[in-house]
């Protein structure tokens, strides 16, 4: 489990790093900051998720619940929420380097 936590946060540093990559071009050729919510980056991704899991937190948590999330992946930048996933995922994988003996 701890090798699969290992590969799954390093797939998710590289797609921080090319949310990140993405939303630094964009805003030096706007000229302002921009950046992608991750709202947008999962509509643009996997439209059909995004209504299943509205159908999810609708029907199993509260009709309400869903709108306060949206609000709240709408602030949230895309590269911000998966650079926070790696590293929980690599907390989660973390292995202690191995103490050498003096011997050997």
């Amino acid at each position: 489990m701890k090798s699969l936590a290992r590969i799954l946060s390093f797939v998710l540093l590289c797609v921080a790093i090319v949310a990140g990559t993405f939303d630094s071009i964009r805003s030096v050729a706007t000229s302002s900051v921009d950046m992608t919510s991750t709202i947008a980056a999962w509509k643009d991704i996997y439209p059909s998720s995004l209504t299943m899991a509205e159908g999810t937190v609708t029907h199993y948590i509260h009709p309400d619940a869903w709108g306060w999330l949206v609000a709240w992946l709408n602030s949230l930048p895309a590269f911000a929420l998966f650079l926070a996933l790696a590293l929980l995922f690599w907390m989660a994988g973390y292995r202690k380097p191995q103490i050498r003996s003096r011997f050997g």
